[in-house]
């Protein structure tokens, strides 16, 4: 095998496979010194101002005088501006309908929905009420009456640590309370319970509205200061949750279509073979869930900054273009007004992978989306008007994206990593893909599906319907090794915008 890989015959680098020692010749070039696997190697001279190239697009400027054979990282190549693009929409193309149709076994909800599990939620209003929520679930799940709950997978307690002390009229309000009604409809829960302090900003009658937040009316809610106190709260929350779970229970798996799912998208602890294997191939997974009518979510705004381009190309309507970089832009005004800047995204293991700027970054994350139309762009938590390919907004620290991609109404998340992160986000499995085989083999515990086979001759097409197939499974039941774990307890993570007053 090569030791190291050219994307795109335009491309100015090419990305090392192995540890490569100084000295060491590759496509025809001596290293002047070592390179890590996943990391960049120089083909072609660059004077300091030119741009670099890797996937046949611009990933940076040099900022100094680069040879061939040096290694290319955040000493020698920094940020540029953005690229033109092509015109809005004018990649978009249909995919093709299924070979044939295919189904998964899950839970039918009231509301016309499909879940994928179906756990009881005890929903918080408030971080003040975040203890007696858990405490409730923990009371439920040593009842002698819950083991016997056999269609029940658990009681999950969604606390977080905000709900008060913000502007009532405001954006970080709004979209907490998207975050929050979000979840209590979620398909994946048989039955929720919500509970407040009761003097908090986000109140529970305002959640509840005049309309059924549920259809299946198997929901209930209090507050601890009108119930009085903790202790009488965990009795009648343990109540409460009762008469639901024994309802839930009653629910069992059936057939329905693959339109009836929705998969979150999403890539952490990233390195140099993401934008290769994983990301590209679950790409390919998402074109064949949106050719069976599926909604794919892609989100981390911060992690397209630089690549939007490649989607508004994509985009089926200008308005859809458009609505995509309002939200660059908004995230642009968002970053200076509190100093921060666009290209800090990269994270310190990242760059230990081999990633330089976030425009090599983000051409790789895009990848994740395969080559489906851009059918709509929703907000964070907001839940898409229309099925296919859509971009959701969010930042891009994952627990946070995949609250709302959750919130929005995912019963499935793919999570592609190449450093090996860790995490599981009930109630929705989620599954991990490796984007390289050392870390698959040192990490299998955690990791689901190895995309590091397609640096060894396994097409992205094959891995494709590898990953394809694994979704299918969870979906009808199988667990995720992040849910075998008992992952799921702290990556509830609603964005927080704005004063904490």
């Amino acid at each position: 095998m090569s030791s190291t890989l050219l994307l795109h015959p335009d491309d100015d680098v090419a990305i090392a496979l192995a540890d490569l020692p100084a000295g060491a010749e590759v496509e025809g070039i001596r290293l002047s010194q070592s390179v890590a696997r996943g990391h960049k190697i120089a083909l072609r001279p660059r004077a300091a101002g030119e741009l670099v190239r890797r996937y046949g697009q611009v990933i940076g400027r040099a900022t100094e005088e680069i040879a061939p054979g040096a290694h290319v990282h955040s000493h020698n190549l920094g940020m540029s501006a953005h690229g033109e693009g092509t015109a809005p929409g004018a990649a978009a193309r249909a995919l093709p309908p299924p070979d044939a149709p295919r189904t998964f076994e899950g839970y039918h909800r009231a509301d016309g929905t499909v879940g994928t599990r179906n756990y009881i939620g005890i929903v918080t209003t408030v971080n003040c009420s975040g203890s007696v929520a858990r405490f409730i679930a923990e009371a439920v799940e040593r009842q002698p009456w819950f083991a016997e709950l056999t269609n029940v997978d658990g009681v999950v307690p969604i606390t977080h640590g905000s709900g008060c002390a913000m502007d009532m009229e405001g954006e970080g309000y709004q979209t907490l309370f998207r975050t929050l009604q979000g979840y209590i409809r979620h398909p994946n829960f048989g039955g929720v319970l919500l509970v407040g302090l009761g003097c908090e900003a986000m109140q529970v009658p305002a959640l509840v509205g005049k309309g059924r937040l549920r259809a299946d009316m198997n929901f209930r809610y209090m507050t601890i200061q009108n119930t009085g106190g903790t202790r009488a709260t965990i009795e009648a929350g343990v109540k409460e949750v009762r008469q639901m779970a024994e309802v839930a229970n009653r629910a069992t798996r059936a057939p329905a279509p693959l339109s009836h799912l929705m998969l979150g998208m999403q890539c952490g602890g990233s390195d140099g073979y993401s934008g290769i294997t994983a990301n590209p191939a679950l790409g390919a997974a998402s074109d064949l869930l949106v050719r069976h009518g599926a909604t794919t979510l892609l989100s981390e705004t911060p992690e397209i900054y630089g690549a939007e381009h490649l989607l508004t190309a994509r985009a089926a309507s200008p308005e859809v273009a458009e609505k995509l970089m309002a939200r660059i832009h908004w995230w642009e005004r968002y970053a200076a007004l509190h100093g921060g800047q666009m290209d800090n995204n990269p994270s310190p293991g990242n760059k230990r992978g081999g990633l330089t700027t976030i425009l090599e970054k983000s051409l790789g994350a895009v990848a994740k989306s395969g080559t489906a139309p851009l059918a709509d762009v929703c907000l964070f938590a907001e839940r898409p008007a229309v099925p296919g390919f859509v971009f959701m907004d969010s930042p891009g620290y994952d627990p946070v994206s995949v609250t709302g991609q959750i919130a929005a109404g995912s019963t499935l998340i793919a999570f592609t990593t190449g450093r090996g992160s860790v995490s599981g986000f009930m109630p929705t499995p989620g599954l991990k893909l490796a984007t390289n085989s050392e870390m698959y083999a040192r990490m299998e515990g955690d990791m689901d599906v190895n995309c590091g086979d397609v640096l060894e001759g396994v097409s992205i097409e094959e891995k494709g319907v590898e990953i394809f197939e694994a979704l299918i499974a969870a979906a009808s039941g199988r667990p995720t090794k992040s849910e075998a774990l008992g992952f799921g307890g702290a990556e509830f993570v609603p964005w927080q915008i704005g004063a904490v007053m």
